[in-house]
Formats: C-alpha cells, structure tokens, sequence
C-alpha cells in the first residue's frame, strides 16, 4: 500500500489545553491535503521539567481530556493518529512517557512506553534524570496496520540498536522515533543514528520531533525525518512548527532486507579478552 503519511513538529509548552489548540489545526490542515497517518513529536501533551508542574497538568489515561480529544478528531477527520508521545500518570505515582496509535475509528490499536529513560548529565549546567519522575516501560510493540507492520520507540530509545533490530526480525517494516533530542545531541548524532537505524534493520524510520526554545526554557534539535530502508533521507524539516508530508513504498523494505540480509540468524560466536 502506498499510503501518504505527514509528521507535525511541534514546540509544546506547558499547558496540554494549549498543546491540542495548536496540534489539532496541523491534523486537520493535514487530513485535508489527505494524508492516511498522522505522527506527532515526543511529549506532544506537554514539555515540564518541574515534577510538581508535570503532575498538577496531566491525568490518568481515562481521565485525560487531552487524549479524549484526539480520539475524537481521528473519528470525525477519517484518519489514524500515532501520538508521539504523551505524558500519563501511571498507578504507582509516576508518569509515563508513552506513544498511543489511534485508528480511523477513534479507537486505541497500540500503546508504547518508553523503555530506555533519559538519565545523562551533558554539562554541569544540562543534566537530565527521567528515571525521578518516570517509569518505563517493559515490553516492544508492533502492530498491524493497514500501512503496514509497525513498530514504537521513543527518543532515547534510539541508542539501544538491539531493540530496533528485534523489532524489524519481528516483522516491523516502519518504526517511529518521536523525540525531543537536545539541541547539543541532536546536532552531534540525530542523523548519524537515524539513518543507521534505517540501515540495520531495512526499515523505514519516521522520527518527528520537537523544535525550539520551550517555554520551560530547554531547546531542542528539530529535523524530523523520515528514512528508507536504504539510510536515505526521504523528507526532513529542519526548523519551525509545521507539517512534513511524504510517501512509503513497502516494497523496499523487502528490497533492502533481500539485497543486505542482515536480519537474518546470525552464526554463534563467543568474546576473547586477552
């Protein structure tokens, strides 16, 4: 199926009402221009650093208005929705960072949560610990879609190889990356590991991102790209909120997977240190 797809990067603030006002005229400028699957950024409900801010502004997930609205407009527009990712309140006083595909009847598919936690110090002034406010996640998810089979991941997720090339032996054919990469990483690595994501597994890599200076005061990278099989750079926005609009053709992910049969079982061998 040569389905048409768009990304939204966003700039997300602090206030989910304030989130979806401006998330929903992308989706419907973008179900306009007729596209089939709609994707949206890392932490698309709402980007707070402070704890005590994070939680007094999100909900549990059937108490989320924010969600409830997104159902509603995949619905009435015909279209599916890969939420990114949203911030929950799981059971046990934390948040959840979790991706949440919505199909063209407003209903769940498939819920992600995010398995690799952001906890790095990048200076002595950009330090990050996702692991005080946070839970993760536990289980890879791929689902069937009528695009095709798809798998989720968040950001972070992105430096651990083993758990995209589990995915694609899986029978993932399209993986999502939506992010919010600092401004000094995504610079150094975004499309570095984008793009060998794309090449060891032979599938197609959709990452929307977040864009900006946010109104918590952290920046980040921008450059939402979509990836072939083959490590090319089919789309990208560099800069600015926005829709990015594209095409994928599955057949070259059976293509690239028969040309570089990589997936395949690999022989056993052990590690000698001398």
């Amino acid at each position: 199926m040569l389905a048409r797809y768009s990304l939204i990067q966003l700039s997300t603030g602090c206030v989910p009402k304030d989130s979806y006002e401006s998330l929903k005229k992308y989706i419907v400028k973008s179900a306009n221009n007729g596209a089939n699957l709609i994707s949206t950024p890392e932490t698309s409900n709402i980007m707070e650093l402070k704890s005590t801010k994070l939680f007094k502004n999100i909900s549990a997930e059937g108490d989320d208005l924010f969600l409830k609205n997104l159902m509603k407009l995949a619905n009435d527009l015909s279209v599916w929705i890969n939420l990114g990712s949203w911030v929950v309140k799981d059971l046990n006083g934390k948040a959840l960072n979790r991706t949440i595909l919505i199909d063209s009847d407003g209903k769940i598919n498939s819920r992600y949560d995010k398995i690799h936690l952001f906890d790095v110090e990048l200076s002595e002034t950009e330090k990050y610990l996702e692991s005080k406010t946070y839970n993760s996640g536990d289980k890879a998810i791929i689902s069937k879609t009528p695009f095709g089979k798809i798998g989720f991941t968040i950001c972070y997720d992105l430096r651990f190889p083993y758990l995209y090339r589990d995915l694609a032996k899986s029978g993932a054919e399209i993986i999502f990356v939506p992010s919010a990469f600092t401004f000094e990483t995504g610079k150094a690595h975004w499309h570095k590991l984008i793009q060998a994501r794309a090449i060891e597994t032979g599938s197609f890599i959709v990452a929307p991102a977040q864009w900006g200076l946010h109104e918590n005061g952290r920046k980040t990278y921008g450059h939402s790209l979509v990836v072939n099989p083959w490590g090319e750079i089919i789309a990208e926005k560099v800069k600015g909120i926005g829709l990015l609009e594209f095409k994928i053709n599955l057949n070259e992910v059976k293509l690239a997977r028969s040309k570089i049969p990589s997936l395949k079982k690999s022989p056993a061998y052990s590690i000698v240190s001398n």
